[in-house]
């Protein structure tokens, strides 16, 4: 209020009055009168800004941290080498949102504008960021919904920032509310990250041309141990790494399918039913033998009877087997 109220006498004691105001108005347009009130408006606005905590400042990157939450996995890729070559010879345009870190007094946290601070870095200049206090909650729903407008975040990045935020102990609808989606989406969000192991994810990155429905396809293929633990094995293979990152998803995901199908085909088919029938033709059975079960199925007016002696021999039945399975091991 003290700044507020000085920027106000000081401005107040250089408005013409009414009597000189024609003689006045033309000596303010020029020199070093003009200068002294241009300064003035913007000094008042900065003023406004930083009530408002909107002041635009150059910082240090290297007094500058990360969001306690990461939303990209990142990658030096071309849209990344695009915005340092723009920045490089345009400038930073737009600023980064930064809040004064909460643990570390004069030191600043991220909320958006990572890749921009990356590049700040890289280039050896600092940074153009607005200041702002904010809040945890806030902080998230500033980040998450600036990187939805912006379309930077793939669907595994989102995936994986909703699952980060979710086990940090927030609430559903701030995960909803920082990406702009409904439950539904959120759950297959969740789904897809909770399920593919995250040595796949990383392995595959940000994937910027693959959507929902084809990481949900992989999460499917992985839902089944077998699979989870072939993906983690191809993903460290010499064929997968020399695979531009481009093409690496695609290569995963046909040779998890052909595996799916190799293991079809590998599996013993359904025998067809065979079938015996007792000299006298007194009685038939109908016989299944799928591999892990064996089926035995009696006809005719003394299939009950017979039924029943077998059952009531089982136990003879089955030494008389292994007594023959003995004979056969030591050649009697």
């Amino acid at each position: 209020m003290a700044r507020k109220n000085l920027l106000s006498s000081v401005t107040a004691d250089l408005e013409p009055s009414k009597g000189d105001h024609e003689a006045r108005t033309d000596y303010a347009r020029r020199g070093a009168s003009r200068s002294m009130l241009v300064s003035i408006d913007e000094m008042a606005e900065n003023a406004k800004k930083m009530a408002a905590g909107e002041t635009i400042v150059d910082l240090d990157v290297d007094v500058i941290d990360g969001s306690f939450v990461s939303d990209r996995i990142e990658t030096t890729d071309e849209d990344y080498l695009l915005l340092r070559d723009a920045i490089k010879q345009n400038g930073q345009s737009t600023p980064i949102l930064v809040r004064p870190h909460p643990h570390h007094n004069g030191r600043y946290m991220i909320v958006f504008g990572h890749r921009r601070a990356r590049v700040a870095k890289d280039l050896g200049v600092p940074v153009r960021a607005v200041v702002k206090n904010i809040e945890d909650v806030a902080h998230i729903i500033a980040q998450g919904q600036e990187n939805a407008a912006r379309a930077n975040l793939s669907f595994i990045e989102k995936a994986i920032f909703a699952k980060k935020l979710l086990g940090m102990g927030q609430s559903k609808d701030t995960i909803k509310a920082a990406l702009m989606i409904d439950d539904t989406l959120l759950s297959r969000m969740l789904s897809v990250a909770e399920t593919i192991p995250l040595t796949v994810i990383d392995a595959l990155g940000a994937a910027k041309s693959i959507g929902r429905d084809r990481w949900e396809e992989l999460k499917k293929l992985v839902a089944h141990p077998a699979n989870a633990e072939l993906a983690c094995q191809e993903v460290a293979s010499a064929e997968f790494i020399a695979k531009e990152a481009s093409e690496r998803f695609n290569y995963l995901l046909a040779r998890l399918v052909a595996s799916r199908k190799l293991h079809r085909r590998a599996r013993p088919s359904k025998a067809e039913p065979a079938s015996w029938a007792a000299d006298d033709n007194l009685i038939a059975a109908s016989i299944q033998n799928t591999g892990k079960t064996y089926s035995l199925l009696l006809k005719s007016k003394n299939a009950s009877e017979f039924g029943r002696f077998i059952s009531s021999n089982l136990d003879s039945l089955y030494r008389a087997f292994i007594a023959t399975r003995v004979g056969k091991e030591t050649g009697d």
